[in-house]
């Protein structure tokens, strides 16, 4: 072509795109009528922060003039840098400190629209979006690096040394197509000039679709997400995010750069000789031409926080730290059912009733979830370790006990939750995954179902079914709530301040009541010692309970929503538990003296025979009773952790720990089998073959506490108290309980059953000590009856 001919060529002017330009900035100078203009508290926000973005309502836009509204969103991309260029005069009329930076360049100023109406699902994205302005959402399942990005770049020929400025880069290297002198005939020896070219900050951002989005038998769709400018480090792995962008086609840079199949092909080649080839005639692959690849990605500029989009409150948030942050957002009407609900004294239980409605029953399994969403408060000591709050249940149970019920009711309940199955979990999975990049090779850490759960709920379904390493991988997320990996030259600790639900079925599918905890459920030690709260269900026949149960899921399949009547709704529940979580309440005096006195009633019962646990009582007991009591402080809105706190926590814990092994307890009655013997020449006939008799363990426990406590006062009353006969023993319990005991023959049962309980406190638990003066063969020939007895100095009398 002539030289001449092509410097006549002029540039080709967008005729529309000058016309969005004109229009938009009118939509900033003139706003809406009648309502304030907020881009000028903008602009000296820009100035004061030197930020680079300026934030505009989407929907205000459509108010001023629908024709924008329809070009800009079916059309973003080819009019984004008209948009950006509207912007940045109206900045520099309004600041003009803000039309060059440090190095006397033109500043770049972006425009980023929020508030769609309209939310596209990652499915949805299909060749017919590209280049449109649209609302993406999904969970964030990994993020790289923020690293700079050449936007523009500034080339030097190095023929003839022309400069030839603002270069725009097509989402990789572009160079000039030749020199910009048009003697020169250079078209590939360029310098890039660092110093004088225009740099971001870039971010890839992997998004995964909800999981109430993925269609049944599909695998879950992903995209990623260029995030630049003030974009970048919004969202974290796991986060529920709304990202408001375009769709793009990018060139597929891990395809252009060759695969390594080929490079090993022709390694292969060259060990066997130049020419000679196996394969016969090969396509032309093989002879090194690569196919134009192009993959879909989502140019992202605002990064905005899904639950605000839909509508749900997530009580959890990490981000309001005091009751007036949240105090703030509240409508009039919100605020005065908050009120409303703190003044109620039952509220406590209004809320766990409320909760699951659908499910029947399981009032201490409602309460035990109602205190892990409150949660305990985290605290640090001096030394900078962490203290969770976080508290963790297990719920174990026959089959169709509604376990799985209650896991997906937290799920939906809680916006940042995860739910996953024990057996299709592995360890990585569970805690974070070390993978290697597409494009840049590089190594980085993808999330799994713990970290995505952060400040969230991680719900755990068949946790007896999974793997014994893969149990041993949640150890540390469990109690200090991090997770450590050191692996493929990457070493770093990562937050899961989660709390974790699990179901777990029993070994044999039902539960025996005969066994302890332990030996029904397939979990170490420590990882039973990890949960703070085990609820049993057992699937037990009972007439009554069988007919609401059959009642209660037939009116939910003929009426469905209207088949219950909660209390409160979802939206007030969540409402009153994001207030509560922003409580603190510390431990009073008594608070303080009811938790000592539990744990050494726990630990007392531990070391005895006089109670089964379900697990070795430790340290990490106690403190479950002071997160459950704060959580129970939190939902009464209360900002000290009082007595009645304790006694409840306590109450929860102990059913957890103590009443799902009460088995029946055997008695002697034998006098052989003791050594209380009335008379030693007596002999009784040996029948091995007769059962043992057995009393109910809460019979049991009432009588002993009976026995123990009145000695025990005794003791601490008279200064002399050398001990009391067992007679006279037997016939203050009968006194005391006179009026429970119907008739003669009901009198001598409690008296036999009472002189049972007597003996197995002496022979079998030691907590009765038989202090009868004389030799052992003169104690033998007293009777039974004038036998002395005290409590054991180290037993703790509850």
């Amino acid at each position: 072509m002539d030289v001449a001919v092509t410097a006549q060529v002029q540039k080709v002017e967008d005729e529309q795109g000058l016309a969005v330009k004109s229009e938009f900035a009118a939509f900033l100078n003139e706003y809406l009528p009648g309502a304030e203009n907020p881009f000028p508290a903008q602009a000296h926000s820009i100035e004061n922060n030197e930020s680079s973005t300026i934030y505009v309502n989407f929907n205000d836009v459509m108010e001023f003039s629908s024709e924008l509204y329809e070009l800009i969103q079916s059309k973003y991309f080819r009019f984004q840098p008209f948009i950006n260029d509207a912007a940045r005069e109206y900045l520099v009329s309004l600041v003009p400190g803000l039309e060059k930076d440090e190095l006397e360049r033109p500043r770049r100023f972006q425009v980023a629209f929020h508030s769609l109406q309209v939310v596209e699902s990652i499915r949805a994205l299909k060749t017919d979006k590209i280049g449109q302005l649209v609302c993406i959402r999904g969970t964030v399942v990994r993020t790289s690096a923020v690293h700079p990005e050449l936007v523009f770049g500034t080339f030097k020929c190095l023929e003839c040394a022309t400069v030839m400025p603002n270069i725009e880069q097509q989402f990789q290297y572009t160079e000039p197509a030749r020199c910009a002198n048009q003697t020169c005939p250079n078209t590939k020896q360029f310098q890039l000039l660092i110093d004088q070219s225009i740099f971001a900050d870039f971010q890839k951002v992997r998004v995964q679709e909800s999981s109430d989005e993925i269609p049944s038998g599909a695998m879950p769709r992903s995209v990623d997400i260029i995030l630049r400018h003030e974009s970048v480090e919004r969202a974290k792995a796991g986060d529920k995010v709304a990202f408001v962008g375009c769709l793009i086609a990018v060139p597929d840079v891990a395809q252009l750069s060759g695969s390594s199949g080929r490079v090993q092909l022709s390694q292969r080649a060259t060990q066997r000789g130049e020419g000679y080839s196996e394969e016969g005639v090969s396509g032309l692959k093989a002879l090194g031409v690569r196919d134009l690849t192009y993959k879909l990605s989502f140019l992202g500029t605002t990064v905005q926080a899904d639950s605000s989009a839909s509508g749900a409150i997530n009580i959890r948030s990490d981000e309001a730290t005091s009751s007036v942050d949240v105090d703030r957002e509240l409508t009039d009407y919100d605020r005065e059912k908050l009120l409303q609900m703190r003044a109620d004294p039952e509220i406590y239980r209004k809320l766990a009733q409320s909760m699951a409605p659908a499910i029947f029953g399981h009032e201490d399994v409602k309460l035990g979830l109602l205190l892990m969403l409150c949660g305990g408060v985290h605290k640090q000591t001096v030394e900078g370790i962490s203290l969770r709050g976080d508290i963790n249940i297990c719920i174990v149970g026959d089959p169709s006990t509604a376990k799985s019920q209650f896991l997906k009711y937290v799920t939906s309940f809680v916006p940042r939750s995860v739910y996953t199955s024990g057996k299709a979990s592995s360890a990585a999975g569970l805690t974070a995954a070390v993978v290697k990049d597409e494009d840049s090779n590089e190594f980085y850490i993808e999330a799994g179902a713990l970290m995505l759960a952060d400040n969230g709920i991680c719900c755990i379904d068949e946790f007896d079914k999974m793997d014994q390493k893969d149990q041993v991988a949640i150890h540390e997320a469990m109690e200090q709530q991090t997770i450590s990996i050191t692996k493929a030259g990457i070493q770093a600790t990562l937050n899961a301040r989660t709390s974790i639900l699990a179901a777990a079925n029993p070994i044999h599918g039902r539960y025996d009541k005969s066994k302890p905890l332990r030996s029904n459920i397939a979990m170490t030690s420590p990882i039973m010692s990890r949960f703070d709260l085990f609820f049993v269900i057992v699937d037990e026949c009972d007439e009554v309970t069988d007919y609401n149960i059959a009642r209660h899921i037939t009116s939910l399949h003929r009426l469905q929503d209207q088949a219950i009547h909660p209390e409160f709704s979802i939206e007030e529940i969540q409402l009153y538990l994001r207030f509560a979580r922003t409580v603190k309440p510390k431990l009073t005096p008594a608070a303080r003296r009811a938790m000592v006195s539990a744990y050494q009633r726990l630990r007392q019962g531990d070391g005895s025979g006089l109670s089964k646990s379900s697990s070795r009582i430790t340290v990490r007991q106690l403190e479950s009773i002071v997160r459950l009591s704060e959580a129970l402080a939190r939902v009464h809105c209360s900002e000290l952790v009082r007595e009645a706190h304790v006694h409840e926590a306590c109450r929860l814990l102990q059913r957890s720990i103590l009443h799902v092994e009460a088995d029946d307890v055997e008695l002697f009655d034998k006098q052989e089998q003791h050594s209380m013997a009335r008379e030693p020449s007596v002999q009784q006939e040996e029948t091995p073959d007769e059962p043992a008799i057995t009393m109910p363990y809460e019979k049991y426990v009432k009588i002993s506490g009976l026995v123990t406590r009145h000695l025990r006062q005794l003791q601490d009353t008279e200064e002399d108290f050398q001990g009391l006969k067992i007679k006279d023993l037997l016939r203050w319990y009968l006194e005391e309980n006179a009026a429970d005991i119907d008739g003669q023959e009901a009198l001598g049962r409690e008296e036999r059953a009472v002189r049972l309980v007597i003996r197995r406190l002496i022979v079998t638990d030691s907590v009765l000590l038989d202090v009868t003066e004389g030799t052992e063969r003169q104690r033998n020939e007293i009777s039974e009856d004038d036998h002395v007895v005290i409590v054991h100095p180290n037993f703790v009398v509850e």
